[in-house]
């Protein structure tokens, strides 16, 4: 059987090293899903597939093993979940209408982790809302604090959770747990001063490590959600990097801004002789320069008044 595997790639299904044989690509923002639609995976995988599924390295699923033919059966299957998902479509029943940007992966977040500092799940499917669907190619992620368990330094994208920490003097008893804490667990930013504790806010990495530790709520995390947003880490063959840090103490409205704009920025630069039609956003960044896509990125953003952006940046990494 004949296949346009453009368009088969363009519907998330994917070419595989045996003629006629597809696999399909299940997108779960966040990696959080109701564990009612398995079935749905595994009738689908059962029916159609090879009986397995493979869960990815983005948080989503494949089910190997698919004939070209049977294709639109499956996409009628997998309407529950694109509806359930609540996943931007264009005509439901025939699956999803792009496969470029990928899944955004997020880490569990404070719905359940205590060092979370914000919902890693909403703000991950509120990205989703805005960017799909897309062909570009663009890896998101999003961690709900510094420990950084997404590891989203290797996106292009990463999103990491941070609080401007409230002290209450008043409910201080000067037990320096949160000093200790903050000494031990994170980057040492708290000291005593006459019985009551200060904090370098120019060093503080917005972790919360200090409200946890303290046993009184002296320490409390600000009401206000921030971020550090870093940009363009990758792997691949040529010049894996980690991410540098962009803006710290950034909001989600920015974020989302930013990321609209280099949809715009790559739009403008990439090259029409890229393998694919695809070629990765920092690759595009190093050919023209970091201020200009810094210019892009930027333009009409709204930055809280404690934001600061880095420039210039320069990225280390594996070189060929």
């Amino acid at each position: 059987m004949d296949m346009n595997t453009k368009a088969l790639k363009k519907n998330a299904f994917r070419v595989t090293k045996q003629r006629g044989v597809t696999a399909s690509r299940i997108r779960v923002p966040g990696g959080h899903l109701e564990a009612k639609y398995l079935s749905v995976l595994q009738e689908i995988a059962e029916k159609y597939g090879n009986g397995t599924v493979h869960i990815t390295s983005r948080q989503g699923f494949e089910i190997p093993g698919i004939l070209f033919e049977n294709m639109p059966y499956v996409n009628e299957l997998l309407q529950p979940i694109i509806q359930g998902l609540n996943i931007n479509q264009k005509t439901p029943g025939q699956g999803y209408p792009a496969a470029g940007t990928r899944n955004v992966t997020a880490c569990i977040g404070n719905r359940v982790c205590p060092y979370a500092c914000y919902d890693t799940t909403a703000f991950a499917q509120r990205i989703e809302k805005v960017i799909f669907p897309n062909d570009l190619h663009f890896k998101i992620a999003l961690t709900g604090c510094p420990n950084d368990c997404a590891k989203v330094r290797m996106h292009d994208f990463g999103i990491m959770g941070m609080t401007e920490p409230q002290y209450d003097k008043d409910r201080c008893i000067n037990c320096e747990a949160c000093v200790k804490a903050c000494k031990k667990k994170s980057v040492n930013v708290l000291k005593t001063v006459n019985y009551k504790v200060e904090r370098y806010p120019d060093r503080c990495i917005g972790c919360g490590e200090c409200v946890l530790a303290c046993p009184t709520g002296a320490w409390t995390r600000g009401e206000k959600k921030l971020y550090r947003l870093t940009i363009m880490g990758r792997t691949g063959k040529k010049n894996p990097r980690l991410g540098e840090d962009f803006v710290k103490w950034i909001d989600e409205a920015g974020i989302i801004k930013i990321i609209l704009n280099t949809y715009d920025y790559v739009t403008q630069h990439i090259d029409p002789a890229a393998p694919g039609g695809k070629e990765h956003i920092g690759y595009i960044i190093d050919r023209t320069g970091f201020e200009e896509f810094r210019k892009w990125a930027l333009r009409d953003v709204q930055l809280p008044k404690m934001a600061e952006v880095s420039t210039p940046i320069y990225w280390q990494g594996v070189k060929y």
